[in-house]
């Protein structure tokens, strides 16, 4: 069976009649041309997903629930916390977030930050994780937070996380971060500075809060690249532990 078109049909609108509007709408009727009769595939971002046949096209796009699949949660979850940056590859970090399973991300502003971070997220980083997921055809979209106070905000909000983990470059720091180093179950964050990399006294608290130093190896690697490497060593961690 030929892969179906997806779109992203959001929780609040799960529910007869079914219609997709905006972009995701446009995108059925305007640019696949796909009309009355058609099957495609809808989530909701939480782990719902459904069969569904195309009723109407015109004014608007009208929906049909003809199967609907709910996935249990994941035993683990992964989150980044990431020192807010002026990043060209921000968009892509977030698609590509979203085919490695992040469960969130969380955006806070460090000491060296490039640019003042926003203080909610933008409705474009919304379209980007939806990109992703219909990519992959993920039924979970990761949540996206904008963590105020910095370092010390951070441990705030990740207090109840049962691994932490803090990336960092220092010459002092000799472990390496691998994947058997990480806990089958329950929620883990790691927490990887902006291009210009964290001071000691931001090293310091989350230290200080239970969050091990690790390195990601020799070589400094670019923020999104440090973030995507936590992503893969927790995808491969599921199937190591």
């Amino acid at each position: 069976m030929a892969r179906l078109d997806s779109f992203y049909l959001p929780p609040q609108s799960w529910h007869a009649p079914f219609r997709l509007e905006g972009d995701e709408a446009r995108h059925l009727s305007k640019v696949l041309r796909l009309g009355p009769g058609a099957v495609v595939r809808c989530f909701d971002g939480q782990g719902r997903e459904g069969l569904f046949t195309v009723e109407s096209a015109k004014g608007g796009v009208t929906l049909r629930l003809d199967s609907e699949t709910i996935h249990e949660p994941p035993a683990s979850e992964t989150w980044l916390a990431l020192g807010w940056n002026k990043s060209t590859r921000r968009g892509w970090l977030l698609e590509k977030a979203v085919e490695l399973g992040a469960a969130g991300i969380l955006f806070w502003e460090a000491s060296r930050s490039q640019g003042g971070m926003p203080g909610v997220p933008k409705e474009t980083w919304q379209a980007q994780l939806v990109a992703g997921a219909k990519q992959c055809g993920n039924p979970w979209l990761p949540v996206i937070e904008m963590v105020s106070g910095g370092a010390a905000g951070v441990i705030a909000r990740c207090a109840d996380f049962e691994q932490r983990w803090l990336l960092w470059e220092s010459r002092d720091v000799k472990r390496s971060l691998t994947a058997r180093d990480l806990t089958p179950t329950g929620r883990r964050v790691f927490v990887v500075g902006p291009e210009g990399g964290l001071t000691d006294s931001e090293a310091g608290l989350f230290q200080n809060a239970g969050y091990p130093a690790a390195t990601l190896g020799s070589r400094p690697l670019r923020w999104e690249t440090a973030a995507l490497l936590c992503l893969g060593l927790a995808w491969l961690g599921a199937d190591t532990n």
